[in-house]
């Protein structure tokens, strides 16, 4: 699968801020940020209309004075960068996530290994490293688990390695979900059941927790299906969207009677919890 790369650069910090979740409306689903005002952002080639995208970005780039860049990036060429840039990744002092070719981190309660080809979740994005710091904050053990939008599977194979007492992973992508079994596989951790699609495949609810790193729009269409889903006094746990999208993320959530327990930033991405 093709990916399609928006490269901006000369982003004033209003735009580097609202642009992201702008560009969230056509279908990009990651971003990379960098300090001095250069942003790129991220769709699968089948996802992508040109003839709009190409219209909004000549109007915010004459409007707000930032240079653009379209390019496609082959699929061996995107393997190609999550390999050369895949660092290991050491959370909150217990969680090691490494790839196969890295040794283990000897301080490491749980050791998740995790090849990504082109699912997303490796920790190195924010939202990820924050999804990853509550969910080690949050009692697992024992408790259902349904973790939407998996991608490599990473946090269904930590809630699993915390002690979970089931755990359902979700992808509506092909290969997110093909990743996520090799990984579960790979962590000896076969028994998460990992499905692939959306929220209406989950046919039985009743989790303890359910966790959704995605997007805002995604998440603002899928709450009441997690609603439904999540036990009384569950807790869901959001990420995937800027601090300027959590008052609606709020809002669309206590019409659900899902009640806001608390949030964290880390360079404007959030993560929030709620109980139900």
């Amino acid at each position: 699968m093709d990916y399609i790369e928006v490269s901006m650069s000369g982003l004033s910090a209003l735009a580097a801020e609202t642009l992201p979740a702008e560009l969230a409306e056509f279908g990009f689903e990651a971003f990379s940020e960098e300090e001095d005002g250069k942003l790129s952002a991220f769709i699968p080639s089948r996802s992508f209309d040109e003839m709009p995208v190409a219209n909004f970005l000549e109007e915010r780039s004459s409007s707000m004075g930032f240079s653009y860049q379209v390019t496609r990036i082959p699929a061996r060429n995107w393997n190609a960068v999550w390999e050369s840039e895949y660092d290991p990744v050491f959370i909150s002092g217990r969680c090691m996530i490494r790839a196969p070719f890295h040794p283990p981190h000897p301080d490491a309660l749980f050791d998740l290994v995790i090849e990504p080809k082109m699912s997303f979740g490796t920790a190195h994005h924010e939202t990820t490293r924050l999804m990853i710091e509550t969910v080690l904050e949050t009692n697992i053990r024992s408790r259902k688990v349904l973790d939407m939008g998996c991608g490599t599977g990473v946090l269904a194979i930590l809630a699993f390695k915390m002690g979970a007492a089931g755990v359902v992973a979700v992808d509506n992508d092909e290969w997110a979900f093909a990743n996520a079994i090799e990984n579960t596989a790979r962590n000896n951790t076969g028994e998460i059941i990992v499905i692939k699609g959306d929220a209406s495949a989950v046919k039985e609810g009743d989790f303890d927790i359910i966790m959704a790193n995605i997007n805002r729009n995604v998440l603002l269409g899928d709450l009441p299906a997690y609603q439904v889903l999540l036990a009384r006094g569950g807790v869901l746990i959001l990420s995937g969207f800027y601090t300027a999208d959590l008052q609606a993320i709020i809002e669309k959530a206590s019409s659900l009677d899902l009640h806001s327990t608390g949030f964290r930033e880390l360079n404007k991405w959030v993560v929030a919890t709620f109980t139900k």
